[in-house]
């Protein structure tokens, strides 16, 4: 019996050390790079000037402020990052759980946050090595600390790719529904927030089905965090979209 005990504390032991001593040991090691990087890398003050060379680059108008109501913005956060008004640039839980997931085998990968992904969008695009990810959680860092949350959410939907063609939400809600952003649907705005994670994939003009279960993600994110009631997402998914 004592063996068995033993055995079974030593099987426990082994699980505690999977699933919280070594994601520790890695989010450890992943804040020395980040440290280490620090000083190697740009300041952030040219973050806004970045967003509008991009849409610039593009033909594309510029946000001239956040929407009100903001409705592809609480979208965007419902489903990309829940978290975004009181984290820091990083979302401590979501980078635990998908750390901890590379040593227990699950896939959840939803540590990105917005910051995370502008930084990407501005600083490191098309690099996805360990050296560009650990760059954007320092720039991410640094946008965290540089700007308010709305000024980094209004460069995130003001400048990002929606698909079709269409740089910044300005563009985006003109484009997909000949309308502006403040006048936006709920329909309509959940169906944009939709495209950011995938735009070709999600592309309503030539995957509308996917487009439309994307869309439905989103809704039942925003019921999920209680930013629209069961019956105002089901409202929102019946809505008929009127494509341009």
């Amino acid at each position: 019996m004592d063996a068995e005990v033993r055995r079974t504390r030593v099987h426990w032991g082994r699980w505690v050390l999977r699933i919280v001593a070594v994601p520790l040991a890695a989010l450890a090691l992943a804040a020395s790079a980040v440290l280490a990087l620090w000083p190697l890398n740009p300041s952030v003050d040219s973050a806004p000037t970045l967003v509008n060379d991009i849409l610039g680059s593009h033909g594309a108008r510029r946000l001239a402020a956040l929407p009100v109501p903001d409705r592809v913005g609480q979208a965007v956060i419902a489903t990309e990052n829940s978290r975004f008004s009181s984290d820091f640039g990083l979302d401590a839980v979501s980078l635990f759980r998908t750390v901890a997931g590379r040593f227990t085998g699950s896939r959840d990968t939803g540590a990105a946050t917005i910051e995370i992904q502008l930084a990407k969008n501005l600083y490191t695009p098309g690099r996805s090595n360990l050296t560009a990810k650990v760059e954007q959680v320092e720039l991410a860092f640094k946008l965290d600390t540089r700007y308010t949350k709305d000024e980094i959410l209004h460069m995130y939907v003001g400048g990002v790719y929606y698909g079709h063609g269409f740089y910044g939400l300005v563009d985006a809600a003109h484009g997909y529904f000949g309308t502006l952003p403040e006048r936006l649907t709920w329909g309509e705005a959940s169906m944009l927030a939709g495209l950011v994670q995938a735009p070709s994939a999600y592309d309503p003009y030539l995957h509308l089905d996917l487009a439309r279960q994307r869309q439905r993600h989103v809704i039942d994110r925003l019921v999920a965090t209680h930013v629209l009631t069961a019956d105002e997402g089901d409202a929102a998914f019946a809505e008929p979209l009127r494509f341009q």
